[in-house]
């Protein structure tokens, strides 16, 4: 769950009598929501606790995060002291299991880059389902749309605001979830193939961002959002859609 709802859920909480402490891994959403308490980490996202496999660092993240029920009076914001420690598995060169030549692509042809996000996703789709299968889980889903629905609300956006998939939330909400089972499918299908290093957050990262499709769709979806008179469509362009390490991109 990502930090801006576990910190709105902890106040729920803690007004029923049950301290809650949490971590955090982006800090302005963390100063935004003020958790009654959580320690954030200068990690990369996806790992509250670290590298894997070491339980020494993991084990005193978690004591200074514990320790945060020691203070009964909140809004508390902590930073967790030390950086991760060196991934062991980041000495081995991942390489993405889809080899995704590089797209000449006019970024100003909306049915060319359109098509191009399609085929993309179809090149993807078996290295996904082996992940699924290897895994027994995946993280894709909290949009509750299917990946073609997903797909095709996301292409657009290179258009024209499309209309909302869900009647439940808004526009910008749907969108940012969608987003979210995007890049969930993604990186999980990159990750999916046996015999290859496991790639590092940035690994994926920078071959997410730098090398598909699907990046440069949503390069042209946020500056769609910049332009929109709704306040929450535009929050999702300055800082939601990309991250700031990729704004460069």
């Amino acid at each position: 769950m990502c930090t801006r709802a576990v910190g709105g859920l902890a106040h729920f909480i803690e007004e029923e009598g049950v301290p809650t402490t949490q971590i955090s891994l982006i800090r302005p959403h963390t100063e935004a929501i003020k958790p009654p308490r959580a320690l954030w980490v200068p990690f990369d996202l996806g790992r509250p606790l670290g590298v894997p496999n070491d339980t020494e660092f993991q084990k005193r993240v978690l004591l200074s995060v514990l320790k945060l029920f020691e203070e009964s009076i909140g809004p508390v914001l902590k930073d967790f002291p030390e950086d991760a420690p060196a991934d062991k598995a980041a000495d081995v060169v991942w390489a993405s299991p889809v080899n995704l030549a590089p797209k000449k692509i006019d970024l100003s042809d909306a049915g060319a880059l359109r098509a191009a996000f399609k085929k993309e996703m179809v090149e993807l789709n078996a290295w996904y389902d082996l992940a699924v299968k290897t895994q027994q889980r995946t993280t894709v889903g909290v949009s509750g749309l299917e990946m073609d629905q997903i797909v095709n609300f996301i292409g657009a956006f290179l258009d024209s605001d499309p209309a909302n998939p869900r009647e439940d939330i808004s526009l910008a909400f749907s969108l940012n979830f969608a987003v979210d089972d995007l890049k969930a499918f993604y990186y999980e299908a990159a990750a999916a193939q046996p015999g290859r290093a496991s790639p590092t957050a940035a690994e994926l990262d920078d071959w997410f961002w730098g090398e598909t499709a699907a990046a440069k769709v949503l390069f042209a979806v946020k500056d769609r959002c910049l332009k929109n008179d709704d306040k929450m469509m535009q929050l999702l362009g300055k800082i939601l859609l990309i991250p700031a390490s990729q704004s460069d991109a």
